[in-house]
């Protein structure tokens, strides 16, 4: 068999064209229709002469499944997001639903994550039209609903038990010119709705009542003091993870902030509301807020924790509270190897391993016990208006996915 980059080459004109092919599908989520985009890739796919199957829990949100059979039967799964977030048309320049400006290609999705999209096409493509069996067999997983964390996309897949795989590439941007990487961990987060209630009265005699706010505001400053002076302990695969983040995030936000970012939790008071007229004294307040705690982190224990300070609050309560566990890939798994020596080998500079600040779908697919990174090249514009990517990210994003099925089979020999 010969090598992929020895066998053929994946031109960036083409890329780009089907990038915006698949720009061209308005998948705003909400509502995030992806049939019609669906029906184009799996029309490509038929072509190629690739078994294709949808699975779906919602008619508008189908998801794709397809396979490039290989030499082994372990598997590779090269997975995207299809669905996009809304786009303010007055904010943009370029044409939303796509346009090429020289070696830019504008448009909602281009780097989040249609462009990846494109480049995983492009790569079944290229081992099929030029007679070259991967050596590991390829999978591919097209999913919709993933900007809203909705359960028609990647949830629907896992719950109906068809993704038997060795690992998992998510094509999320992990980087642009001069600061590449591949995330492998994501933060776990708790979000608390606190209440807090009081007893009326006028405005103009406020020690006659007891202010709902203040009550809340006070809760809020206990839970921010203790958490964000809280060290974390973390497993130990996770200290090179958080050490290489720092460096990554560094020129974005400085060394100090970037340490603070994964050593301590971080709180986010996202909304807070109270109060119906300024000349009132307010019965009820209602806030809420979001914490981040690094990977490996015991989220449970945390959240008991706050549970005793809300406890000793008086008049505040939690309402309502979700949490996660941060996932994580031990920085020598065989997955995390090969991408980081082909994306270092492709991009020809230093790829970070990292952690995301938040977390999506590939804490669900580590969660089912899928080893997964995410990577692809990309740029800073990331739902932002005239969001775009350049032909020299997809084209080293594809070069990288179809180098990486060789990488990866050789570190699980």
């Amino acid at each position: 068999m010969s090598s992929p980059d020895a066998a053929f080459h994946l031109e960036s004109a083409a890329i780009a064209e089907t990038t915006l092919e698949l720009v061209a599908f308005d998948t705003t989520n909400p509502p995030g229709d992806t049939r019609e985009i669906v029906r184009w890739i799996e029309s490509t796919f038929d072509d190629l002469g690739l078994e294709s199957e949808r699975v779906t829990a919602d008619p508008a949100k189908p998801n794709l499944l397809a396979t490039l059979p290989g030499e082994s039967e372990r598997t590779l799964l090269l997975s995207g997001h299809l669905d996009t977030v809304p786009y303010d048309l007055g904010g943009w320049s370029y044409d939303p639903l796509g346009e090429r400006v020289g070696d830019r290609i504008y448009g909602r999705g281009t780097t989040d994550m249609k462009g990846a999209v494109a480049a995983m096409v492009h790569v079944a493509q290229a081992f099929v039209e030029s007679n070259t069996r991967p050596p590991v067999t390829l999978g591919f997983a097209f999913v919709s609903d993933e900007e809203v964390a909705g359960d028609a996309g990647l949830e629907a897949v896992l719950e109906a038990g068809r993704l038997a795989v060795d690992g998992c590439v998510i094509g999320e941007p992990t980087g642009s010119v001069g600061a590449q990487s591949v995330t492998v961990a994501d933060r776990g987060s708790i979000w608390l709705t606190l209440e807090a209630t009081g007893e009326a009265a006028h405005g103009s005699r406020p020690m006659l009542g007891v202010n709902a706010i203040d009550r809340l505001w006070n809760a809020i400053e206990v839970i921010r003091t203790r958490l964000e002076g809280r060290s974390l302990s973390v497993p130990d695969p996770v200290e090179p993870i958080i050490e290489e983040s720092v460096d990554y995030y560094e020129p974005s936000m400085g060394a100090e902030n970037a340490r603070l970012l994964f050593e301590h939790p971080t709180v986010n008071l996202g909304t807070i509301e109270g109060g119906e007229t300024v000349n009132s004294v307010p019965r009820f307040a209602q806030a809420r807020l979001d914490i981040r705690l690094t990977a490996g982190v015991e989220t449970p224990a945390v959240l008991a924790a706050i549970r005793e300070w809300i406890d000793d609050c008086e008049g505040v309560s939690i309402a309502a509270v979700s949490s996660s566990v941060g996932t994580y890939e031990s920085p020598d798994s065989p997955l995390v190897a090969a991408t980081v020596d082909v994306a270092t080998d492709v991009l020809e500079e230093p790829v970070y391993r990292r952690s995301a600040t938040g977390g999506g779908d590939a804490k669900r697919l580590r969660n089912a016990g899928i080893p997964t990174i995410e990577f692809a090249v990309g740029t800073e514009t990331v739902h932002a208006c005239d969001e775009y990517t350049t032909l020299e990210a997809l084209e080293r994003t594809a070069e990288t996915y179809a180098r990486l099925p060789a990488a990866f089979a050789s570190r699980l020999e």
